[in-house]
């Protein structure tokens, strides 16, 4: 199974929530040595930025793994910018006025999210 696959399977889970945060860590959870479990509960006060609207949970997430992976901070700096110039924001509150305001649903943005994260890391 790939990492997108893995991540499309957490999201699509109707018997427990994945935070997106969460999502994340649990997809790459092997690589950075650490049990799904582990990962799960690492993750879990960092969904809807932070618990209030603050950092993205998938760019939180990206740059732990990045930090596992031993990355150069440079590299980790490089994926922050590149979200940035991507989506405009980093924080999840204004990640998700802007989808509302797009009409698009709060599961299609954080999915979409998740997923751009998970093959970006790929």
């Amino acid at each position: 199974m790939t990492h997108l696959e893995k991540a499309r399977e957490l999201r699509a889970r109707t018997d427990v929530h994945f935070n997106c945060c969460q999502s994340v860590l649990v997809t790459f959870a092997e690589e950075m040595g650490l049990t799904e479990d582990q990962a799960y509960d690492l993750g879990a006060n960092f969904g809807s930025g932070m618990r209030c609207g603050s950092v993205c949970g998938t760019l939180t997430a990206a740059l732990m793994v990045l930090g596992m992976a031993h990355y150069p901070p440079e590299e980790a700096d490089s994926f922050r910018r590149k979200f940035l110039a991507d989506h405009g924001a980093v924080e999840c509150a204004a990640l998700l006025k802007k989808s509302h305001d797009a009409g698009i649903p709060r599961k299609e943005h954080c999915d979409g999210l998740v997923f751009e994260v998970v093959q970006a890391l790929e």
